[in-house]
């Protein structure tokens, strides 16, 4: 019986050292697997920490690539190849291109000037009247306008309702984005409105003006202005002669022959038929310009009968257009070759052949762009008086002798065009 007794006590004590040992294994073997996920966690840990610093540097890489290509725009090239010679790299070219038009097949590829940071007062819209060269000088007061003002303005609209009724958008003939890109370093220009305020015009939500002629700088701050900041959004339907021409601000002058000279740039279409022109003139020999303000336009057309004038007093003042004949008279007395070339950079001639029959037996070599070019090259210039008035403008810039007959828009700014370009070359 001891026996026995001593064999199940022996038996019992060596399954309570089994299950303890079951035990201590069990905990043996949870600790290890403690162990193996505390290793892998402190083996992932440099792994993670290894990603975060990639991200990091990725990002400020980036950060510091779009910073310093922001700088490089801004300062490389006046660092490498020193400060435009007037006031921008824009105008600069622009003048070249003006008394030299024989373009180099690569055209480089254009700095654009860093943009004007303002707080931004409001939207100016403008519509334009006139024909082609009088909303020109009415453009260049607006952006300067906009400008003084802090406000964006809305690409110009052009006169479509007035004599010459020309469809044409401001695109069809100046280069819109260039006109944009060259003068962000002065004010912001869009092509059309926000949406949300573009309803609100479409609705009729909007203040429209003609604001007062000749005005000085300080009445667009002290009237339009708080205008602008009140409705946000104001719309000037008159532009021509708004802006007093002397007595300004030097800043808004030399801006003013910016836009007129660099900026207000015309389409690429325009331009290469503007040259085709002048290479078959050149061809021929030195060539003379003359402005012949003798257009339809001008005559027996009530609607431009605004005010009351003596026709007799403005003539004997030397205010009215020379007519055919007194031109002829005049080129005369200035020993004008009459076997020079003469391109007539005008309309319609009022009383047409008839009228221009003096003129064409004193000097026989008349020219116009309908006689030079084939009527497939003018198709789409057609019943669009600005497009072709533009690629007058061009050649009276190359010509070597210009001659307007009357001094009004066209006179003024070619001879301020021509004056410009050439000072641009002097001083570069």
């Amino acid at each position: 019986m001891c026996r026995v007794e001593r064999k199940r006590s022996e038996e019992r004590e060596e399954r309570r050292m089994g299950r303890r040992w079951v035990v201590v294994m069990g905990l043996k073997t949870g600790e290890g697997r403690v162990e193996k996920l505390r290793s892998s966690m402190a083996s992932s840990r440099p792994r993670m920490k290894l990603w975060m610093i990639r991200a990091t540097t990725s990002v400020l890489l980036w950060t510091c690539l779009v910073q310093l290509t922001a700088l490089g725009e801004m300062w490389g090239p006046r660092v490498l190849k020193g400060w435009p010679s007037c006031f921008s790299q824009d105008s600069s070219t622009a003048a070249a291109s003006v008394l030299d038009l024989k373009f180099s097949p690569s055209v480089p590829e254009r700095i654009l000037p860093p943009k004007r940071v303002y707080k931004n007062n409001g939207y100016l819209m403008v519509s334009c009247n006139g024909g082609l060269n009088q909303m020109r000088a009415a453009i260049c007061d607006m952006v300067s306008i906009a400008r003084y003002l802090n406000v964006t303005l809305i690409v110009p609209e052009l006169d479509k309702t007035s004599f010459w009724a020309d469809p044409s958008e401001f695109q069809d003939i100046f280069d819109v984005d260039h006109f944009i890109t060259s003068l962000r370093d002065e004010v912001r220009i869009l092509k059309q409105l926000p949406p949300r305020l573009k309803r609100r015009v479409e609705l009729g939500m909007f203040y429209t003006m003609p604001p007062i002629s000749w005005s000085d700088i300080s009445y667009y701050h002290n009237q339009i202005l708080p205008l602008i900041q009140k409705y946000k959004v104001v719309h000037l339907n008159r532009t021509d002669a708004r802006l007093a021409n002397n007595g300004q601000p030097i800043e808004i002058q030399k801006l003013r022959c910016r836009v007129n000279y660099s900026a207000l740039k015309f389409t690429s279409q325009i331009e290469e038929l503007g040259r085709r022109v002048i290479r078959l003139l050149r061809q021929n020999g030195p060539f003379l310009v003359l402005h012949l303000r003798y257009e339809m336009d001008i005559y027996a057309y009530p609607w431009w009968k605004e005010k009351i004038i003596n026709s007799d007093l403005k003539r004997k003042d030397g205010l009215c257009p020379l007519t055919p004949e007194e031109t002829m008279l005049t080129l005369k007395a200035l020993d004008i070759d009459r076997d020079i070339q003469i391109y007539i950079a005008a309309g319609e001639i009022y009383g047409g052949e008839r009228r221009m029959a003096s003129f064409a037996s004193a000097y026989p070599k008349l020219v116009r762009k309908e006689t030079l070019l084939e009527p497939s090259d003018l198709r789409f210039f057609l019943n669009h008086s600005s497009q072709m008035a533009a690629l007058d403008y061009l050649v009276a810039l190359e010509s070597d002798i210009f001659v307007p007959t009357y001094d009004g828009n066209m006179a003024k700014v070619v001879e301020g065009h021509r004056r410009y370009a050439a000072t641009c070359q002097l001083v570069a």
